[in-house]
């Protein structure tokens, strides 16, 4: 199936949902104009969306096409609609493979990260710390668990690692938690949630810590730390103190 020229005039950009058609469970939203709904039919790259495709025709079924949202007058406007989607239903719930267009800046957070955002206060840092960029690997709603896992490792660090006190887990600029650091261990020596698979050319290192003290969350937590960071540096790393 495919929109007539009428339908797509109509229809300006559109987000749009594959569903199973057995439970109705959403697995892919996307955005687009045209007939950009339905090329995922065609897809024959290895992913998860594609896997659930060949899953679904596997029962002789077909999947669920579902136009959520249409009329939309800019690309933008729908990319914002598909983060905020994106982010409602989880990514882990999802084949997507990314949260969505600027979801860090425009998507789903609580009031506390919304203040942080827009009303920024700059942290003065005094002491021995490592900030620790995870702009890849945070979401929304992550747990705690979680947090700590892709804060702690693994990276490649030198013998000033040893110095550091607290580590601070830095989304967007933003401080999202601090740990205090008992000690330093070799990447996938210690348990973790995630998978520690690493280049061993590159040695690689992870904390095992804990939550720092309330007198130190409260002196950083939700404040901007862009400041320490020079401006276009990429590195996730940055010693203060050190």
């Amino acid at each position: 199936m495919l929109f007539p020229p009428e339908v797509i005039q109509k229809l300006q950009y559109y987000v749009y949902l594959y569903l199973d058609p057995d439970t109705e469970e959403v697995f892919y939203v996307g955005k687009g104009r045209g007939n950009r709904a339905f090329d995922h039919l065609k897809d024959t790259s290895e992913s998860e969306k594609t896997a659930r495709i060949h899953d679904i025709r596997q029962r002789d079924k077909e999947p669920k096409i579902e136009i959520l949202i249409h009329g939309l007058e800019t690309d933008q406007t729908a990319k914002r609609v598909e983060a905020a989607v994106i982010d409602l239903l989880g990514k882990t719930n999802l084949s997507n493979q990314v949260r969505g267009w600027r979801a860090g800046i425009h998507g789903r957070m609580s009031t506390e990260d919304i203040t942080a955002l827009y009303h920024q206060k700059e942290a003065t840092i005094t002491e021995p710390s490592l900030l620790i960029r995870i702009n890849q690997l945070y979401r929304y709603g992550m747990s705690p668990v979680e947090l700590y896992d892709a804060t702690r490792g693994m990276w490649v660090l030198g013998p000033k690692r040893e110095q550091v006190r607290y580590a601070f887990a830095i989304y967007e600029g933003v401080v999202k938690e601090v740990y205090e650091v008992k000690a330093w261990f070799p990447a996938g020596s210690t348990f973790m949630t995630r998978d520690s698979a690493h280049d061993p050319d590159k040695p690689r290192w992870e904390f095992v810590g804990t939550i720092a003290e309330p007198a130190i969350r409260d002196k950083y937590v939700h404040k901007t730390v862009r400041n320490y960071f020079p401006k276009y540096n990429q590195n996730p790393i940055r010693y203060v103190n050190i």
